[in-house]
């Protein structure tokens, strides 16, 4: 599946932040504490969120468990799709898997990006 530019900028940011708190536990335990506010001192960019939405980190680097997270219901009605996406969908294939995966990486782009 091809990203939109957005979203692979979102991509981009997750694995950043993602390898820095696997090599930084002082940003880690930042990062989890104030996550709007430690995103924008690491890429320099003022974000804002939609109204009402906030973002919780969670440390889920304990090898001893798994975890589960049940993402939110996609709402589609405001999600922009890919041409390749929209044939996806048309032919039948299911791509809301793949969708919800990129919602992080979708939110963290709108952050930085609006």
């Amino acid at each position: 599946m091809k990203l939109t530019n957005d979203q692979q900028k979102g991509q981009e940011l997750m694995e950043g932040l993602i390898s820095k708190s696997w090599k930084d536990e002082a940003f880690k335990k930042e990062l989890i504490a104030s996550p709007v506010a430690t995103i924008e001192r690491f890429t320099g960019k003022t974000s804002r969120l939609p109204e009402g939405v906030s973002v919780v980190v969670e440390d889920q680097t304990n090898s001893g468990v798994v975890y589960l997270n049940i993402p939110a219901k996609p709402d589609f009605s405001n999600m922009e799709l890919t041409d390749e996406q929209l044939e996806l969908v048309a032919g039948g294939e299911s791509v809301v898997a793949g969708l919800v995966c990129l919602g992080a990486g979708i939110l963290i782009g709108y952050m930085i990006n609006h």
